[in-house]
């Protein structure tokens, strides 16, 4: 159940963030109302999470799964582009968020 909770985390930060966005430095209102209920939802769920799961583990995780896939919702939906060293440093992450959990888990 605590990686449900982190997952819900994980959407809701991906939420705010892309309603962030939307908000045009907070000047649209209802945009701006989300991000903050995004938030608040995002953080509620990982302080959910970290009854089960390590802070250490918990957040390379919340962290790196948030850099993907904002990476991919900027490319796709914003049309953003991405360069091939930006990719290096996503990949690499993703590579520590891995060996984070893997190290977590002894």
């Amino acid at each position: 159940m605590y990686y449900v909770e982190l997952a819900l985390a994980i959407v809701m930060e991906l939420l705010g963030t892309n309603l962030m966005k939307l908000s045009n430095g907070f000047s649209r209102l209802w945009f701006a109302l989300g991000t903050f209920v995004a938030y608040g939802c995002c953080f509620f769920f990982l302080s959910l999470s970290l009854r089960g799961i390590k802070l250490n583990v918990a957040y390379a995780t919340w962290g790196g799964a948030g850099i993907v896939l904002a990476t991919v919702v900027s490319y796709f939906i914003f049309h953003e582009g991405v360069s091939g060293l930006q990719l290096l440093g996503i990949s690499l992450i993703v590579v520590g968020v891995v060996l984070a959990n893997v190290a977590g888990t002894h």
